[in-house]
């Protein structure tokens, strides 16, 4: 290493732990105002982990003055861009509620929700957040109606939607696999009820079909003409639907088979 690069080496390091020691002087002071004064400079600066620790310090002291709004939405502001989107999503929520007419009030509310957006597992997860966020984002469209953001909220919304029906599916799908097709017909249904336009109502109702011969069939003798005649009506019911379908000649095989069977019930 050359004599300039050590200079400039030394020199940085100096001036890192100078930084540093100005700063925890700092956080230590009892002069909230240098504190208030700091913490914008580093939030403006991007230096959102130090913002946040004195804003923290900051808020109880300035509450009910006019910083407090503008402490408020940096501090939601410093943990949306550290990533933590959750704490995020709290403090964005709790700004719009505490400062209800400030400009940034309508941000404030739409981060909130989409924060819980980013933060919404795969469908293979509970889906909780996924819930909230949805609920948060209809909640947004309905308060600002007229706001730039309705059709990204709305967007959002359908894929999240989207993302619940995926697990709606795969939980039918789980009980499909595993035989269990009384619980496969229910979920399949269910899935069909709570989401009418699913892209996944195909599948859907082509299972129902064959569960519920499936079912016939692993039932007890005094279950089975019921089972078979839902079957028959499960096809029926798809082809109405789905009368191009590739599954078709499938399931009149399968519907011809229930059929011949209840003949034995005749």
């Amino acid at each position: 290493m050359n004599k300039k690069s050590l200079l400039l080496l030394v020199t940085t390091v100096f001036l890192i732990i100078t930084s540093c020691s100005k700063y925890q002087k700092l956080l230590k002071s009892s002069d909230n105002d240098a504190k208030y004064e700091k913490a914008i400079e580093y939030f403006e600066a991007g230096d959102y982990y130090r913002a946040i620790q004195l804003f923290d310090q900051l808020q109880a002291f300035f509450r009910g003055t006019d910083r407090a709004e503008r402490i408020g939405f940096y501090y939601a502001y410093a943990h949306y861009k550290q990533k933590d989107y959750i704490l995020a999503s709290y403090y964005f929520k709790q700004f719009a509620r505490n400062f209800p007419k400030s400009n940034n009030a309508e941000e404030a509310a739409y981060l909130s929700a989409y924060c819980n957006y980013l933060e919404s597992p795969p469908s293979s997860l509970d889906q909780q957040v996924t819930l909230d966020a949805i609920q948060d984002l209809q909640l947004f469209v309905n308060q600002y109606p007229t706001s730039k953001r309705v059709a990204d909220a709305n967007k959002l919304i359908d894929e999240l939607r989207f993302k619940l029906e995926t697990k709606a599916f795969e939980i039918a799908e789980m009980y499909y696999n595993m035989d269990d097709y009384k619980a496969a017909i229910i979920n399949y249904e269910n899935l069909i009820k709570d989401f009418p336009d699913t892209r996944y109502r195909e599948q859907a109702m082509y299972r129902i079909a064959v569960s519920y011969y499936q079912y016939a069939e692993k039932s007890i003798e005094s279950k089975k003409e019921e089972r078979y005649q839902h079957t028959i009506d499960a096809v029926n019911n798809f082809k109405a639907n789905f009368s191009q379908s590739a599954r078709i000649n499938e399931l009149n095989i399968i519907q011809r088979n229930a059929e011949k069977k209840m003949t034995n019930f005749s």
